[in-house]
């Protein structure tokens, strides 16, 4: 999977595209993957348990909810809450 990331997630990965082992399921797994292999970025995409509001995933190039089925070779955008005004 490749997973491209904006803002602040760039700090966690180091790259604004990274390729990732996911075995396919759901986007919510995929970002669940992504998160326990830059465990820094969870900071930027959860509040407690959950995926902040304001967080958008997209599958090649489509915003989808995270049941979305996600095969393991997709693409996914990943672009964190953003605050500040």
């Amino acid at each position: 999977m490749e997973i491209t990331v904006y803002g602040p997630l760039r700090s966690a990965t180091g790259e604004k595209t990274v390729s990732l082992a996911f075995d396919g399921d759901t986007v919510a797994d995929a970002v669940e993957a992504f998160v326990d292999a830059y465990p820094r970025a969870r900071g930027h995409l959860y509040d407690g348990d959950e995926l902040r509001p304001s967080v958008r995933i997209s599958l090649e190039g489509n915003r989808v909810a995270l049941e979305t089925p996600c095969p393991a070779d997709a693409s996914l955008t990943v672009v964190p809450a953003v605050q500040g005004g």
